[in-house]
C-alpha cells in the first residue's frame, strides 16, 4: 500500500476526463474563474498533457486536474493513456486520492461514435467499480439548446443514462448537467465532496472513505505491481487497436479497388483517403506491438499474479445513433 500522506497533499482533488471537444478544459475554467474559452464547440485538442490548477478556498486546497481526451489530435491513444496512468501511480504513491472524477460529454451529438465509445470504455476500466460512485458523467452544451431542441436533448441523456452509461450508473455514477457557469461547476464539485465511498486499509479489509478513492489501475500498477498493458486499461486499448487493424484493412482494400477511377479529382481524393488509412493502420500495428503482452508474462499473471480489491467495469455498448424520436 502507498505511504504517508504529505504535508501538500490538497484536500480535494478532482480529475475532468472525456472525449476531446467535450468541454473538459471550459469546465475547469468555470470552476477557477479563469477567462480562458476552451467551449466544448472544438473538436481540436486544447490539452496535450496533464494540467493541474490548484486554488485554496475557505481554508481549503482544491487541485482540479485537466487530461486530454484519447483520439488527441497529436499523440497516440497507447501515450495518452501512459500520461494518465503514470500521474495516477504518482498521486497514488504520494497517497493522493481522488475526490471525485468528472466525465464530460457533448449532449448536442446525435450519436455515440466510435471515439466516443472508445474514451468512455478506457474511462471505465482505469476507474474500476470501486471509484463509481464518484463518478459524475457531466453532460456540456445545455447553454447552447434551442427552445426546439428542449425534448429531443432530454431525450438523448435518457438514452445514455439508461444504455451506454448504464454499468456505470448500476454502481454509484450520476448524470448531471453542466450549464456553461461557475455556480453549476461547484455544484457538482460539492456534491462529490459529500460522497462516501468503499477504501482498503492496510490489512487489505474493506472500510469507508470521505477523503478519497484508488482507482482501479493506481491498485493495478502500484499494489499488483502490473505494467501499463498488463492493467484492464491497457487491455481495452489492446482489443480497440484490433478492432482498428482489422476496420483499415477492409478500408485499404476498398480504397484500392476505387483508385482505377478517372476522374482525377476523385482519384486523388481516395489516393489521399488511403494514405490517411494506411498511416492509421500503421500507428495502429505499432501501438499493437507495444502493448502485447508476452506469452510467458501472461501464463506468469494468471498463475502468479496479484488480485485486485476492485474490479473492471465491464461496458456492452456498440457506436450508433441516439434516437431523437419513438
Amino acid at each position: 500500500m502507498v505511504g504517508k500522506a504529505k504535508d501538500n497533499t490538497p484536500d480535494v482533488i478532482i480529475a475532468v476526463m472525456g472525449p476531446t471537444g467535450s468541454g473538459k478544459s471550459n469546465f475547469i475554467n468555470k470552476l477557477i474563474g479563469s477567462k480562458e474559452e476552451s467551449g466544448a464547440d472544438k473538436l481540436k485538442s486544447c490539452t496535450q498533457g496533464i494540467r493541474e490548477f490548484g486554488v485554496d478556498i475557505k481554508g481549503k486546497r482544491y487541485l482540479f486536474v485537466d487530461t486530454p481526451g484519447f483520439d488527441d489530435t497529436y499523440r497516440s491513444d497507447r501515450d495518452i493513456l501512459r500520461t494518465i496512468a503514470d500521474w495516477l501511480e504518482k498521486k497514488y504513491r504520494g497517497n493522493a486520492k481522488l475526490t471525485g472524477i468528472i466525465y464530460t460529454h457533448r449532449i448536442s451529438d446525435n450519436r455515440m461514435s466510435g471515439s466516443v465509445c472508445k474514451n468512455l470504455d478506457l474511462f471505465s476500466q482505469l476507474c474500476g467499480d470501486g471509484a463509481a460512485q464518484r463518478v459524475r458523467l457531466v453532460t456540456t452544451m445545455w447553454d447552447n439548446q434551442k427552445p426546439e431542441n428542449k425534448a429531443i436533448w432530454r431525450k438523448r441523456a435518457s438514452q445514455l443514462q439508461g444504455n451506454f452509461w448504464k454499468p456505470l450508473i448500476d454502481l454509484g455514477a450520476r448524470h448531471r448537467q453542466f450549464f456553461n457557469n461557475q455556480e453549476s461547476a461547484w455544484d457538482i464539485v460539492n456534491e462529490l465532496l459529500q460522497v462516501r465511498t468503499s477504501s482498503v486499509d492496510t490489512t487489505g479489509k474493506l472500510g469507508e472513505a470521505s477523503a478519497g478513492q484508488t482507482l482501479l489501475i493506481q491498485e493495478e500498477i502500484v499494489d499488483a505491481q502490473k505494467k501499463l498493458n498488463e492493467t484492464s486499461a491497457g487491455k481495452a486499448l489492446y482489443s480497440q487497436l484490433q478492432r482498428v487493424l482489422v476496420e483499415q484493412k477492409e478500408t485499404l482494400k476498398r480504397l484500392a479497388g476505387a483508385l482505377a477511377e478517372k476522374d482525377p479529382k476523385v482519384a486523388e481524393q481516395l489516393r489521399a483517403e488511403y494514405n490517411t488509412a494506411e498511416a492509421e493502420m500503421q500507428r495502429a500495428m505499432k501501438d499493437m506491438e507495444q502493448m502485447k503482452i508476452p506469452f510467458g508474462r501472461r501464463i506468469a499473471l494468471f498463475f502468479g499474479g496479484k488480485k485486485t480489491h476492485f474490479r473492471k467495469i465491464e461496458l456492452n455498448m456498440t457506436p450508433g445513433e441516439l434516437r431523437d424520436s419513438n
